[in-house]
């Protein structure tokens, strides 16, 4: 993959429509993701235990065995080695569904896994579809132990009912509805820039996307200004282009169910501070869209309650710490949040009282291999990322000893 790295970038770009940095960075992150479990398999250690003399139990890790992965196109190179490595180092072998969207980039992965002699043929498999059928064979089959996927709550739903059929181990990092919380002393320079590269980062396309900004009444109107300004002067374009902000939406599928969000979102906003649109001109045949800001007070609204997956918003007032922790955790989702104060005091307060598997604290979507990631409530099961992912691809056997029976 280093070698090919270059390479690899070009082809994601072009394929997900994800902008040229951005694509570099999720190469570079696979590569990193693939060190690290290459080191973490040297550092798997089991333990013992006396209980009485000569009484002694030895605690072994082993791999669980067959590990299907599951791999969305949003990042279809992270997400696929972040499975993939961990599942490698416990000593699984692996078959792999990648998106239909991003079959080409999946291809040249699978490439790389062919040309390593030291990996035994068989042990990384993958099977591409357009459809659900493949999917449904490997959460049901009887000689898939563990499954890895990665995608929405509704097909994480579908796919542990039907692993619960032969009790089959599941790790499922699945929807997002990433709260900005913005106190009054904040940074509001800094965060209106890392809030907004966070919002439309690979067009709001990505679980752990800011969708909803929560903000502090004494500074609303002037954060709301701010976004504005920011989200008009995002430079939409091709991807591959120095400068571009905002690429193509993945297909023509997402892009018609975006616009209909957008005009069904005009007319249940209490506000409409900016509404997207499908651009004009030279960019008129492509999946493009501008991003969107609306002012939602209501936590029950459809807008702060279901993943968008998109380049919208929503602008939410706060009156108090209590108050904005009580609106963060109004959904049922729990992946990722961020945090924005100079009160050190407050903002670990807060982190902690925040329910969700994430909280950065005045920055958003630092994501890195040693790190665990994971969601509270809709939002998954298990973590991957850091030595935990390895409990998931990993059983632990206790063999008792009675020295001299």
């Amino acid at each position: 993959m280093e070698a090919r790295k270059d390479d690899m970038a070009e082809l994601l770009c072009r394929e997900s429509g994800k902008i040229l940095p951005q694509a570099q960075g999720e190469i570079a992150a696979s590569i990193g993701e693939a060190r690290y479990y290459a080191g973490v398999a040297r550092n798997l250690f089991g333990r013992t235990f006396e209980s009485g003399t000569g009484k002694l139990s030895l605690m072994t890790r082993e791999p669980s065995g067959v590990v299907s992965v599951i791999v969305p196109w949003n990042a279809p190179v992270t997400l696929l080695v972040r499975s993939v490595a961990p599942a490698l180092a416990a000593g699984c072998t692996i078959v792999i569904k990648p998106a239909p969207q991003t079959p080409l980039i999946n291809a040249m992965v699978m490439q790389c896994f062919a040309e390593t002699q030291t990996l035994p043929g068989g042990v990384v498999n993958s099977v591409n579809e357009n459809g659900i059928e493949v999917g449904s064979i490997f959460s049901t089959h009887d000689e898939i132990d563990v499954i890895s996927f990665t995608g929405s709550s509704q097909t994480g739903s579908v796919i542990m009912a039907n692993a619960a059929r032969s009790i089959k181990h599941v790790s499922l990092e699945l929807g997002g509805k990433a709260p900005a919380i913005i106190f009054a002393d904040a940074d509001l320079d800094s965060a209106i820039a890392e809030i907004t590269r966070s919002s439309l980062v690979l067009n709001g396309q990505m679980c752990t996307a800011v969708s909803r900004i929560l903000v502090d009444d004494g500074i609303y109107d002037d954060v709301k200004t701010r976004l504005a300004n920011a989200f008009e002067q995002a430079r939409i374009g091709d991807p591959m282009e120095p400068g571009v902000v905002l690429g193509p939406l993945i297909d023509a599928a997402s892009h018609q169910r975006v616009l209909a969000v957008i005009e069904r979102a005009t007319q249940d906003a209490d506000n409409v501070v900016l509404k997207g649109e499908a651009p004009k001109g030279a960019l008129e045949d492509g999946f493009f869209v501008t991003p969107s800001i609306f002012e939602v007070q209501d936590t029950k609204n459809w807008l702060i309650q279901d993943e968008l997956f998109a380049p919208i918003v929503t602008l939410e007032r706060f009156s108090d710490e209590t108050d904005a922790i009580k609106r963060a955790n109004a959904t049922r989702f729990g992946l990722a949040s961020s945090v924005y104060t100079h009160d050190l005091n407050r903002s670990i307060r807060v982190s902690r009282k925040l329910k969700f598997g994430t909280v950065w604290l005045n920055c958003h979507n630092r994501l890195m291999a040693e790190v665990e990631t994971g969601g509270y409530r809709t939002s998954g099961i298990g973590r991957l990322h850091g030595v935990e992912a390895m409990n998931d691809f990993m059983e632990t056997k206790h063999i008792y000893l009675e020295v001299g029976a």
